[in-house]
């Protein structure tokens, strides 16, 4: 089961996430039929918009957008509090960028954007956050917006690994944060076994990436576990939403429907549930 592990030092300094995510990667991939590298893209996005899901409280939402001038040019993931997220990526048939060692690189394909982030927080006007991309790999993207427009030092890791048939392999990543109150001694001595850390793909394949990943974030410190929950692929979607929505057209539009197509076909973007509408459906909603 995918979750994730929230930490904190002993001396309270820095905190640090610790991400399994490859049924959510592996779910997102088949529902969408994407590609390796689209696959790659779409999966560090989703755990991007978990990470910061699990930063937030109540019943906020976290929406991560990646929009850029490459070859993939858009990709959404939206998460909740409980680690739920749902996304898509408009290109999902992309696949020819590969490094020597065969890893699937995403930021040449993503290329030059924007990282932008919209927290909902039940107010009248989501808050709306965006930084430009700085590789396209997502990680690297999130660790620059949470360090610019949080103001909180961020290093960040993630990584969507695939078997020889492009399914999902693994799925994971990390968040390190220094907490306000650190010394910058010790801030200068964290960063530097932050850099010395092996890739994300190397712990990935540990088999308790989680534990690699942690020890290797927090070497030779103490550190305690605060919280360990689950996270998912889940969409909130529903046939009384899309309902909604048909209704919002209007009583003329609705007609049309009903006249011109005998029904209607709606289809999620986020997991591609197909919802149906007869004409008695649509009667109803007029």
């Amino acid at each position: 089961m995918d979750k994730i592990i929230k930490t904190i030092s002993n001396n309270g300094h820095f905190r640090a996430y610790a991400l399994e995510a490859t049924q959510t990667v592996s779910e997102a991939q088949k529902r969408h039929k994407t590609w390796s590298s689209s696959t790659v893209a779409l999966g560090r996005t989703l755990i991007a918009a978990q990470i910061l899901g699990a930063n937030q409280k109540g019943d906020d939402t976290i929406t991560v957008r990646v929009q850029s001038n490459g070859a993939i040019t858009s990709i959404i993931a939206v998460a909740d509090t409980r680690g739920n997220v749902k996304g898509y990526i408009k290109e999902p048939n992309v696949d020819y960028k590969r490094g020597s060692t065969g890893e699937v690189l995403v930021g040449d394909l993503v290329g030059q954007g924007w990282f932008s982030v919209v927290k909902d927080m039940g107010l009248k006007t989501p808050y709306t956050g965006q930084t430009p991309l700085i590789s396209g790999e997502i990680g690297e993207d999130l660790a620059y917006y949470l360090t610019t427009s949080d103001q909180t030092p961020s290093a960040v890791g993630l990584n969507v690994l695939l078997n020889e048939d492009e399914s999902v392999h693994v799925a994971g990543g990390f968040l390190v944060q220094v907490m306000p109150d650190a010394p910058e001694a010790e801030i200068s001595d964290f960063e530097a076994r932050i850099q010395k850390m092996p890739a994300i793909s190397k712990l990935l394949r540990s088999h308790d990436h989680s534990k690699a990943i942690l020890d290797a974030i927090y070497g030779q410190d103490q550190y305690k576990i605060l919280e360990e929950s689950p996270l998912a692929f889940h969409c909130d979607c529903s046939k009384e939403r899309f309902a909604a929505s048909i209704q919002g057209l209007g009583k003329i539009e609705v007609e049309k429907l009903i006249t011109e197509n005998h029904g209607a076909e709606v289809i999620c973007q986020f997991c591609e549930t197909v919802y149906n509408f007869s004409e008695n459906d649509l009667k109803e909603l007029i």
